[in-house]
């Protein structure tokens, strides 16, 4: 499920900003290819989201929902061939901010934590593990095999 709609990018940008996506040149926006953009843009976020998150998400972020609309933009006027400086930029700030999410920097601000399976609140994004169980097979202990 797509983190944003063809409605969240309308709210966010104006309806203007839907031309990129205006695919038979008649004025109004061909929705199938917003939703192929913005199903493709939260596929992508998940990539990156992954790492530190159990998907899919109990909630959307309001944030998300930019970053998604973002990426989506970038990818319809990239292939419009209408692309501007501006969505180069916004798409490009937008996988900034999910490369900080996916290497622990930033993190996602949700409006209500999560229930565990025992009915606990979530505690938040999912730790970096970084140490292990002690090894079985070192080198020092396959030398007397």
């Amino acid at each position: 499920m797509p983190y944003a709609t063809i409605d969240d990018i309308t709210e966010l940008y104006g309806a203007n900003a839907l031309y990129v996506a205006d695919r038979d040149q008649d004025g109004a926006a061909d929705t199938q290819a917003v939703d192929r953009a913005l199903s493709s843009a939260s596929a992508e976020i998940d990539t990156h989201i992954g790492v530190r998150y159990a998907l899919p998400l109990f909630e959307v972020p309001e944030f998300l929902k930019t970053i998604c609309v973002d990426i989506a933009v970038y990818r319809l006027a990239l292939s419009a061939d209408v692309l501007s400086e501006e969505h180069r930029r916004r798409y490009e700030d937008a996988l900034s901010f999910l490369k900080r999410v996916s290497d622990g920097k930033a993190a996602l601000q949700f409006t209500s934590s999560a229930p565990t399976e025992d009915g606990e609140p979530s505690p938040g994004p999912r730790p970096i593990v970084l140490e292990g169980p002690v090894r079985l097979f070192s080198r020092e202990k396959m030398r007397d095999i």
